[in-house]
Order: C-alpha cells, then sequence, then structure tokens
C-alpha cells in the first residue's frame, strides 16, 4: 500500500469513439464521483488504409486530453488508471501518438488487450448493480469493438472482444450517412457471422439476465421508450420498429428520433445493426443498460492496486500454479530478490518506483520457469512467448511485454537490444532488473537450498557481489556459474565483480 493514500482517484478510456474521464473522491476506501467529462473523438474515423491515425484525428484528440489533462496532470502518480482500447492497439504508429498523450495527460497510458477491456468492463458493471441473477451477460460496443462477458459477482468466467464497432459499421455501411435496407442487411449479417464462433458460448441459455454499457446501448434504449417502441429497456420487439424505421429512410438525417443527439447520430446505425445482430443470434429478448462501463471498472482496479489486492498478482500466481511452477522455489528466489532490491534501493533506477520495480521482479520470480512445461531447452523463450500473448488479467499490454522482456533475458546471453523498444522509463531500467533476476537464479542454482550470504552493489555499470570469507572456495559450481555470467554481461558492456 502506497505511504500516503491518495484523496482522489481518476480513471480515463481512451475508445474508439468517445474519451471519458472519471474522477472520484477516495475516503475511508469508499468512492464518491466529483467529475465526469466525455468527448466523442470517433479515433477509430481517422485510421487510414495503412492503418495509421492521421493528423486531423490525432490534432483533434490531443486538444481533448490537453483539456482532460488540466484536470489531473497535478495528480499522483498511481492515482490515475488511463487504457487505450481497440484503435490503439490496431494503428500502426499508436505509440508516437501515445508519446503526445501521456505529454498531455501528465501520466502513463496503458494499452489493454480485448479481453482485458472485457473484464474491466465487468468490473464497472458488476459493481454499479444490485443484481442477484445467478449469471449477468453484458455487452458493450465501442467504436472498433464490442466485448461480450458472461459473469458472475465480480467475476468475468467467459470473455470476448469482437473486432466490430458503432464507429467501424458505420463507416463500413453508411458511409456519408447514406442509409439503405440492403445496407442495413448486410450489416447485420456480417454482425451475425462474426458472432457464429461464439454463439453456443454466449447463447441465452447460459445466462438469467442480459446488460448493456455503452453509449451505444443507451442511446438505443433511450431512443426505444420514447418513442414507445419499449417500456423496458432493449427489447427484440422495439429493435424491429427500430429497424423498420430506419429502412424507411435514406439518409440519418432523416431519422428524426426523440433523445438522439447530434453528436451521436452519425454513428447510431453502425451501433443497431450490431445490436440487432447480437439479439438475433443469441436469442436475447430483453436487455437493460448500465451506467457502469470501462471507466468504472478502471477505478476498482485501481483501488485494488492501492489497496494491496492487485489483480495481477492473482494472476500471477495462478498462471504458475497452471503450469506447475515450482513455487517453493519461486519463494526462495523473491525472498532473495528482495534482499538484492532492499541493498540496492538507492541505484537511479529503483528509487524512481522500488515498490514496482519489486512487483515485476517477483512476478518473474513465479513465471520464469513455466515455458519448461513447452521444452526444458530454451525455456525462458517459451516462457516468455506465454507471458508477452496470453491472456492476462490486470496486465495491458505494455506490462506483459516488460514481464516477458525480463523473463527472456534471465539466463543465457544478454542482449540490451531486447530492452530498447521498451516504454520509458523500462527501457533504461529494465536492464537493471533482468540483471537482479539473473543473479538470484544463478546464486539459487541449488533449487531449495539456503541462498549463502552476500553483500552487493551496484555502481554504474559494475556489480560488486561480496561473499563470506571462504565461501566461494566450498562453492566451485556457482563460482563458475559466475564466471560465465561475467562474460555474459561484460557482451552488454557490465562488469560484475565477485570474491
Amino acid at each position: 500500500m502506497p505511504q500516503q493514500l491518495p484523496s482522489s482517484v481518476a480513471a480515463v478510456d481512451l475508445g474508439s469513439n468517445s474519451f471519458h474521464m472519471l474522477i472520484c473522491s477516495l475516503k475511508d476506501g469508499k468512492l464518491q464521483t466529483v467529475d465526469r467529462l466525455k468527448e466523442m473523438v470517433r479515433l477509430a474515423s481517422g485510421l487510414d488504409e495503412n492503418k495509421n491515425l492521421d493528423q486531423e484525428t490525432q490534432q483533434r484528440a490531443l486538444a481533448c486530453l490537453e483539456r482532460f489533462g488540466q484536470r489531473i496532470r497535478n495528480f499522483p502518480p498511481h492515482s490515475v488508471s488511463i487504457v487505450g482500447t481497440n484503435t490503439l492497439r490496431t494503428a500502426r504508429n499508436s505509440r508516437k501518438f501515445i508519446a503526445k498523450a501521456e505529454k498531455a495527460l501528465g501520466h502513463p497510458i496503458h494499452i489493454v488487450s480485448g479481453i482485458e477491456e472485457a473484464r474491466l468492463i465487468y468490473q464497472g458493471v458488476a459493481n454499479s448493480l444490485g443484481s442477484n441473477a445467478n449469471n449477468r451477460f453484458v455487452m458493450d460496443i465501442g467504436g472498433g469493438s464490442t466485448e461480450y462477458i458472461i459473469g458472475s459477482n465480480n467475476v468475468a468466467h467467459t470473455k470476448e472482444s469482437l473486432h466490430m464497432g458503432c464507429v467501424t459499421f458505420s463507416n463500413m455501411f453508411f458511409k456519408n450517412g447514406v442509409l439503405s435496407k440492403k445496407a442495413f442487411k448486410k450489416a447485420t449479417l456480417l454482425g451475425e457471422q462474426r458472432l457464429e464462433p461464439f454463439q453456443q458460448k454466449f447463447n441465452r441459455s447460459n445466462w438469467d439476465e442480459a446488460i448493456g454499457a455503452s453509449g451505444s446501448l443507451k442511446a438505443i434504449s433511450n431512443v426505444l421508450q420514447a418513442t414507445g417502441w419499449s417500456n423496458n429497456g432493449i427489447t427484440i420487439d422495439g429493435l424491429e420498429q427500430l429497424v423498420a424505421h430506419i429502412g424507411k429512410c435514406r439518409h440519418i438525417d432523416e431519422l428524426n428520433l426523440p433523445e438522439l443527439s447530434s453528436e451521436r447520430l452519425p454513428v447510431f446505425t453502425g451501433g443497431v445493426a450490431i445490436v440487432y445482430a447480437t439479439f438475433r443470434a443469441l436469442g436475447i429478448e430483453q436487455m437493460t443498460v448500465s451506467d457502469g462501463a470501462l471507466r468504472e471498472g478502471l477505478i476498482h482496479d485501481l483501488l485494488g492496486r492501492i489497496y494491496d489486492h492487485d489483480i495481477r498478482s492473482q494472476t500471477s500466481r495462478t498462471i504458475a500454479e497452471h503450469y506447475r511452477a515450482d513455487l517453493r522455489h519461486a519463494e526462495n528466489l523473491k525472498q532473495t530478490i528482495r534482499n538484492i532490491v532492499r541493498q540496492l534501493s538507492k541505484h537511479p533506477c529503483l528509487s524512481i518506483d522500488n515498490q514496482e520495480c519489486l512487483q515485476f521482479l517477483e512476478w518473474a520470480a513465479e513465471l520464469h520457469e513455466i515455458g519448461q512445461s513447452i521444452a526444458h531447452s530454451q525455456y525462458h523463450k517459451h516462457s516468455a512467448y506465454i507471458i508477452e500473448n496470453g491472456d492476462f488479467a490486470g496486465f495491458s499490454r505494455q506490462d506483459q511485454i516488460l514481464l516477458a522482456t525480463i523473463v527472456r533475458s534471465h539466463r543465457k546471453k544478454f542482449s540490451l537490444s531486447r530492452f530498447e523498444n521498451l516504454h520509458a522509463p523500462w527501457d533504461r531500467c529494465a536492464p537493471i532488473l533482468a540483471i537482479i533476476l539473473r543473479l538470484a537464479v544463478l546464486l539459487h542454482r541449488n533449487r531449495h537450498s539456503p541462498c549463502p550470504e552476500f553483500r552487493i552493489t551496484f555502481i554504474k555499470n559494475t556489480i560488486h557481489l561480496q561473499f563470506q570469507e571462504n565461501w566461494l572456495d566450498q562453492a566451485p559450481l556457482t563460482q563458475t556459474d559466475l564466471e560465465l555470467e561475467a562474460s555474459f554481461l561484460n557482451v552488454a558492456k557490465f562488469k560484475l565483480e565477485f570474491h
């Protein structure tokens, strides 16, 4: 837990259609919403044929983030959680844009996978509802993706993210606002085709109630109730009437639907097509709409980290157990890592955020051998692949790549080029973490034997290890390992001294 708890926390959702910010006061572990901001940026509309974000869209997005940044720039680190979703996952030039966006906001941005986005959405919905249903089906339509989740209480059991959103479908089938029955039928058919592989998984027989969680679903619900086509959220009968009305119009300007804002209008029909396809494919008859969504999920995830209930630690342990990692060995490694980090606490990299560095090292200790379930030879590469490409609840893409890089580098050749593309400051600090893990693993070559007492210093590029008198003479294997390690590190311009 941080030494001083923040008085306020914030979550920012950089969606493909809208950017959202939620700010809450935090007192005695309880949240109170104090501010909400939302701007329709339509990030997904800015992707060109090469999947690059165009300059006009970038400028529109950055102008919005400057306004958001004015509100949260001075918040303490770790009191703000910012995530990018489908478009920032997809854009080839997202890295350059993110660097500018982080400057505008004053806080790091993490890109989450579609599956992690689904988990966070469910968290937001679950924490905003008092329902006692055994199983909830949750649907969230974004600008570029749609998430489907089944969960109970606060746990999401089944999660999928499909590449279809209100912006992308509107651009694909209703360009410039032009409507036709044929185009709507094509949009619905594509939605059903994309859902087909998951039809059995999310079928009506697998859940007790359906809940929508997005601007698109709120807009549809509001329209259906304002027109009298539904008096209970979104219903299949109401959707049929809405679809029939859309079929009579040649342009979105002719829709003239009550409760439909001019901002939502350009992407409304794409959202309707996805909802209609979902209702038809999964046999849904009625859906209520929740106020909770991704940003509320982010806030509750952030609270977990603040109060030492970081879901990432739970995920690491679960994955380690799944791959039958030697958890006793991992615990011994963690003790030695803590000892090293404590002794090196004034090192420039570790002093930036000692606790976060220690967290990543402890997760690496748990997961560094999971690749042995595939093959012992080159197992560190297999471990890194699983970590980088798996569905790791709570971890952003940057988190997984950082952790995978540390694990990939914990043995054999040590190449600094692996770290060059990591997000700052990890491009500079992750090599130090990898060296700490390497030394801990080396000193535990005997697996469950106690680690020798030692002192360590790390000044500039020189690591100095000092053992008790005559200990190395009685441990020739460790001495040989240290000599080999010195040669590995020397290639990367690090000097390892020991006596």
